[in-house]
């Protein structure tokens, strides 16, 4: 291979997800649009989707008009050759493969669901000449029922163990075909893998959307699974870009979007990956901000003055605020209501207090929570967050009232049954 060939790898962009209730196909569309002109100015000969391309098995109609667009237009544009596109965890691997014959007429391979010994998944791209440019092995998330058959009785270890023997079995297998057809080419082209997994040592934050997979331990897979005859493994499933293993070709793109608060003032990327004579040459392109996301936590007076920075910025975000101060302040909704008023800031989501598992810290060797009553689960939440003594009586008052609607309430019905 005398030119080097430019790959685009991204994956996770959850088309169709709200943040807080609120519909976000604004950003996606932006996002789109970004990506279809990176394609063109970076002179893009393949874009390789990991997995995540919508947020439900079920997308909305507007949704996948988002993708479908999106399609149509790189599939038009001059320079881009060639997409590959894999299933994920959150999509719908019979809703991607449908219009599959349809897509391979544009260029566009899709990859729904894991074949038996990777049959199918193997494919060689070419350029617009018909020359072999790049053999892609693009293995889809692996479900545990494409991949082995469940045996009656087995334990939670040995369905452990089995499963991630029989996804480093599908990926060996997809290495040994890739090189097959390496083998039959006149020269030689570079081997990409594609995957949807949570290799082992993934790096996550809390709360930004990426869960483990599996049950036990195999939310996480060995980053040995790979073959070694990959140039370069495009992975998605975490929403932080990241190497693996130590290794720059091989890596997650992250989410090109902030999906949660929890990734408010984080940087996304999508990946360009050089491959030629001179080896791999990976650097990240930083996605513009469409939507500004802000969190706050903090006291009253952190909040205060977090809220009147943001404010004297005179900027549009969406913020949320996580209350976490000792005193329980009862018009904290009012009071944050009264800052941003007039201003481009919108509160999407307030939180007051370290949660009820936060609250049962202080719970007993043996003990459960089955075996406290409800003053006393309230006491404890008292405690624990530290709640001023002079405030407690009336907010006992306050509970017990609502315990005793809620058990007349419950009387009244049993009685009218």
């Amino acid at each position: 291979m005398s030119k080097p060939i430019r790959l685009l790898h991204t994956a996770d962009w959850h088309l169709g997800r709200t943040l807080c209730g609120r519909r976000r196909y604004a950003e996606f569309e932006s996002f789109l649009d970004w990506l279809a002109e990176t394609i063109e100015s970076e002179e893009v000969d393949g874009l390789l989707v990991a997995g995540d391309v919508f947020d439900t098995v079920a997308p909305s109609p507007r949704a996948q008009s988002l993708y479908y667009r999106f399609l149509s237009r790189v599939a038009a544009a001059p320079g881009c050759g060639q997409v590959v596109i894999i299933a994920g965890n959150h999509d719908s691997p019979a809703l991607l493969n449908a219009p599959r014959e349809i897509l391979q007429a544009l260029n566009i391979q899709v990859a729904g669901q894991v074949n038996p010994g990777a049959a199918g998944e193997v494919l060689t791209l070419r350029d617009p000449g018909g020359r072999p440019q790049l053999i892609v092995a693009a293995v889809p998330y692996p479900r545990d029922r494409d991949l082995r058959e469940a045996l009656a009785g087995e334990s939670l270890e040995d369905k452990e163990r089995q499963l991630v023997e029989a996804i480093s079995a599908h990926y060996q297998s997809a290495g040994r075909q890739a090189e097959e057809a390496l083998r039959r080419l006149p020269e030689p082209v570079p081997l990409v893998v594609m995957g949807h997994l949570f290799a082992a040592g993934g790096q996550t934050v809390e709360g930004d959307g990426s869960r483990a997979l599996y049950v036990g331990s195999l939310g996480q897979v060995p980053a040995e699974i790979f073959p070694a005859c990959f140039d370069y493994v495009a992975l998605g499933h975490l929403h932080q870009p990241q190497v693996v293993g130590g290794r720059a070709d091989r890596r997650y793109s992250g989410s090109p979007l902030p999906l949660t608060f929890a990734e408010a003032g984080r940087p996304k990327s999508v990946t360009l990956v050089d491959l030629g004579p001179g080896g791999v040459q990976v650097r990240l392109k930083e996605v513009p901000l469409f939507q500004p996301l802000e969190r706050l936590a903090g006291d009253w007076e952190a909040i205060k003055s977090g809220l009147a920075a943001l404010a004297g910025q005179n900027a549009p975000a969406w913020l949320e605020i996580d209350y976490t101060g000792p005193k329980v302040i009862g018009d904290l909704r009012e009071r944050v209501a009264g800052l941003t008023a007039g201003t481009g800031l919108e509160v999407l989501r307030i939180k007051s207090g370290r949660g009820l598992s936060q609250a049962l810290t202080s719970l007993a060797e043996g003990e459960s929570l089955a075996e406290l009553d409800e003053a006393e689960v309230f006491r404890r939440c008292l405690a624990a967050h530290q709640v001023p003594v002079e405030q407690q009586p009336e907010l006992r008052a306050a509970y017990e009232e609502i315990l005793k609607s809620l058990h007349e309430g419950d009387a009244g019905e049993g009685a009218g049954r």
